[in-house]
């Protein structure tokens, strides 16, 4: 286990190294709900104080989530606005329908998809109007296996627990004081209703967790691990460039 005081400090030193080599004021960060956004949001006050902005950001989100995003800037006192997407959401949508060419179906995962590039949109308009770095959300278990949306939650500056594995997030999180009630809840994207990550992976974070540390899982556990690793690996690279 890793001491969360030196693994804190570490990183609160590296936001704060980050923001003054890109010339930053400050950071800008999504608030969820959830433990990931909460533990940036700990360490950004920690390490920034109010040069920070947390973004609440709904689109046909589960109330709930709202409360809990509202409850972690409370708890540790930082800035924070909510912008609406819901109605955005639904006027892209719709032109987006009108002009589709052909008969064919739209994949679930499109629509979905649209949410989080909404989010991204948002959060770099607060960036460049506070000169502020977008900080991500997403953590080592996440990212190993593409569990992002591209040029969504993955469209970042900076990825501050990008290192850091599901469970060792948790252990951060009541390290810092995020409330109980938000570090034990169900981790969801909340992409549609009734959406858990641990449903749509088809596997739990201890099995992808045990797996990044030993390389050992399920056959099954491991098969769908590693198919995910391999179909995501275009999501870690920046873009091909031919090289003649």
């Amino acid at each position: 286990m890793k001491d969360m005081h030196l693994v804190a400090s570490s990183i609160e030193k590296w936001i704060r190294e980050q923001i003054a080599a890109a010339g930053a004021e400050g950071a800008v960060f999504g608030l969820s709900g959830g433990v990931d956004s909460a533990v940036v949001a700990g360490l950004c006050k920690r390490a920034l104080d109010d040069r920070c902005l947390a973004v609440i950001m709904p689109c046909y989100s589960n109330s709930l989530d709202v409360e809990h995003a509202r409850l972690v800037a409370e708890t540790f006192q930082v800035p924070y606005t909510t912008v609406d997407l819901s109605s955005t959401f639904d006027t892209l949508l719709k032109e987006l329908n009108n002009h589709l060419i052909g008969t064919g179906t739209i994949p679930r995962g499109a629509v979905a998809n649209i949410k989080p590039r909404l989010r991204m949109t948002t959060l770099y308009f607060y960036a460049a109007c506070y000169n502020y770095l977008v900080m991500g959300t997403g953590n080592r278990s996440e990212i190993a296996i593409g569990y992002f949306t591209k040029y969504g939650d993955g469209g970042v500056d900076l990825e501050p627990i990008g290192h850091l594995l599901k469970e060792e997030v948790r252990e951060l999180a009541a390290y810092l004081g995020v409330p109980e009630v938000i570090i034990n809840k169900a981790p969801s994207a909340g992409l549609w209703k009734g959406q858990t990550d641990e449903g749509e992976l088809g596997f739990t974070y201890a099995q992808l967790d045990h797996y990044l540390k030993f390389q050992e899982a399920p056959p099954e556990i491991k098969a769908k691990i590693e198919a995910l690793q391999r179909a995501s690996e275009h999501k870690r690279r920046m873009p091909p460039i031919p090289t003649t």
